[in-house]
């Protein structure tokens, strides 16, 4: 909740292109936990956060809502994947463009009901890669730091 309101704060170089902090917590839950617990934290934190941001059933909460059932469900399939291709890095990676094609599909469903909304795609895959790997990287490395050693 508090990466969520943090990021509200935080000025955005173009409308809807956030870093998504709180998914670096939705990581760590979905490689400690698993998936059925990262589902009630992210669904959690979209409910929770719009909540407190004054934005529930605002538009931008359905986009949201929507990028985050879009990306949980990529991230159901891809725990299938092989662990050792597919760690922290590439499924945040996965989730951050499953998030951006799901809010872009629900924008050009109901918000913008035209094509010209997919000009926007370049601009969202880079944003993508970027904030995928960056909060991948951070996860993995509070996942490192969280991991019982072995001595």
């Amino acid at each position: 909740m508090v990466l969520t309101v943090a990021e509200a704060a935080i000025p955005l170089p173009l409308p809807g292109v956030k870093p998504g902090l709180a998914n670096i917590v939705i990581l760590i839950v979905l490689m400690r936990w698993g998936w059925r617990d990262a589902v009630w934290v992210a669904l959690l934190r979209v409910f929770a956060g719009s909540l407190l941001l004054g934005q529930l059933f605002a538009p931008g909460f359905f986009l949201s809502l929507s990028g985050s059932l879009v990306s949980l469900a990529t991230l159901g399939l891809a725990m299938h994947l092989p662990r050792r291709w597919f760690g922290p890095v590439s499924l945040s990676i996965l989730a951050a463009f499953a998030h951006i094609g799901g809010q872009l599909m629900l924008a050009r469903l109901w918000l913008v009901p035209h094509d010209g909304v997919f000009y926007l795609v370049p601009v969202f895959a880079a944003a993508a890669t970027i904030f995928g790997l960056i909060n991948g990287l951070v996860a993995s490395k509070l996942l490192a730091r969280l991991t019982p050693r072995s001595a």
